[in-house]
């Protein structure tokens, strides 16, 4: 008898689902459907750390696998899609009433992340993408604010479909020569043990990576992010930038450990020069921007450069644990960070009518209008430049020490590179924010939106002067994985 009670943190989160579904069809009131969203998010949290502490790791059919790594990463999920369902709230209750729907695609959209993260099979996999995709898709475009939300909505539709079918029909040939869809029968299915099954795994292995590779916006698939970021509801370029990248991370990490695809040379050093790419071309092309969402678009281009960097150096044995708790933890500080980037656009965006305010000049003399914004919005910048006393420091630092232990020495010259440029133009939002210029004095900070800025940073400060607690509890997790 299959035992569905690890499934508990799925379950809550599609009854919350269907019952802010019937909340909306007996009565559209934004706040209600705000409250349903937080409260659902916040109960499918607890009911995360609660299979965590309770239940032993376990399979759920050969789809799903509920263990340290998966409700890790889902936790991750739930509590970046809360803070953003609090950002979201005032942005759309300035425009007007009818906006119930965005809430109940970010929670359909955050299932299909929750879902991926628990996948250990092609058939999970594949649902898990295209349930956060197809939601992604509306959100883009929702509200419909103008050409830009609707051209950025196309975008994503027509280059998402095409990275999918990638990803299935590289699956597809996998399956051929291994007669699975299992992440874990890969490698014990004797793939590659010919030339022809060789060559057949390796064509299909570089079409899943270029699908892949595309949802975490990585050289050379990267060339839709800042259209459809700047184009996108600031709420949701901050889920693009996170959650729906991070899910799709998560199961990447998890194929690779589980099919041991660190084993194939030539897989590894098509990952070691995107890596690569991805941290040049990223820093390189956010000097040029003066839109603060395509900055932070080519940002997050980098960021995941770095996060590959770890992601490498997984392959060596010596520093296989700590890269992959450097990894977990960077890609926490990351979350954050951006998640909170994004809601200082959000906020400055709330009263826009056409599109988001997020023109470099429009934030000229914030510091002098709106302190408490600039200030949440220099720390955002500071983590993500990797200073210290932020979470983005303590980030780039296992970055590093991951690199040093497993002498990827050019990659991390990369990365020190890439760092210097990208602490530029970080200091050069920052210094806008310092002129006396003509910021808009209009600019007012919800309720809402301020305490859940002032949430993000204190643990965005406080992973930043004390993340043992966090560092002990990512370490666990990646003991379980070696």
């Amino acid at each position: 008898m299959i035992n569905f009670l690890p499934l508990l943190p799925l379950m809550v989160l599609t009854g919350v689902i269907l019952t802010l579904m019937m909340a909306i069809a007996f009565m559209r009131n934004l706040a209600l459907s705000c409250g349903v969203s937080v409260i659902g998010l916040a109960l499918t949290l607890g009911s995360i750390i609660w299979v965590n502490l309770n239940l032993e790791p376990a399979y759920v059919t050969p789809l799903l696998k509920v263990d340290d790594f998966g409700l890790l990463f889902s936790g991750i999920m739930v509590i970046s899609a809360l803070f953003i369902s609090l950002l979201a709230y005032s942005y759309h209750k300035q425009r007007g009433e009818q906006q119930d729907e965005f809430f109940l695609l970010l929670l359909l959209a955050t299932l299909g992340a929750v879902t991926l993260c628990l996948s250990v099979h092609f058939a999970s996999f594949v649902l898990g993408l295209e349930l956060l995709g197809i939601s992604i898709y509306a959100l883009i475009s929702y509200p419909n604010q103008g050409q830009f939300s609707l051209e950025s909505g196309l975008k994503y539709l027509i280059l998402s479909g095409v990275s999918s079918a990638f990803i299935l029909f590289g699956a597809g040939l996998l399956y051929a020569v291994s007669g699975t869809l299992s992440f874990a029968d890969f490698a014990a299915s004797g793939i590659g043990s010919t030339d022809s099954s060789k060559l057949f795994m390796l064509i299909g292995s570089a079409m899943m990576l270029a699908g892949i590779g595309f949802k975490l916006s990585l050289v050379p698939f990267h060339m839709w992010t800042p259209d459809v970021y700047e184009g996108a509801p600031a709420p949701v370029a901050g889920f693009l930038a996170t959650i729906s990248k991070g899910a799709v991370f998560a199961a990447l990490m998890r194929f690779f450990l589980a099919a041991d695809g660190y084993q194939y040379e030539s897989i590894m050093t098509g990952l070691y020069w995107i890596a690569g790419l991805s941290m040049i071309l990223g820093n390189i092309l956010a000097l040029l921007q003066s839109s603060i969402k395509r900055l932070l678009a080519y940002s997050s281009i980098a960021q995941f450069g770095y996060l590959m960097v770890a992601f490498i150096a997984v392959s060596e044995l010596a520093g296989k644990h700590l890269a992959i708790e450097g990894a977990v933890f960077f890609l926490i500080a990351y979350f954050i960070t951006t998640i909170g980037a994004f809601g200082v656009v959000t906020i400055m965006s709330d009263k826009a009518e056409d599109h988001d305010l997020d023109n470099l000049d429009a934030y000229e003399g914030l510091f002098w209008q709106r302190p408490l914004l600039a200030a949440f919005m220099s720390i955002m910048l500071l983590s993500l430049a990797g200073i210290p006393l932020t979470a983005g420091f303590i980030g780039k630092f296992y970055i590093v020490a991951s690199g040093v232990e497993s002498q990827l020495w050019y990659l991390l010259a990369v990365v020190v590179i890439g760092s210097g440029i990208g602490l530029f133009y970080y200091l050069r939002v920052i210094y806008a924010m310092t002129k006396k210029g003509l910021a808009s004095s209009e600019v007012s900070i919800p309720v809402t939106s301020s305490w859940t800025m002032a949430a993000v940073t204190l643990l965005l400060l406080i992973l930043g002067v004390y993340p043992a607690p966090v560092i002990e509890w990512v370490s666990n997790m990646a003991l379980q994985l070696i």
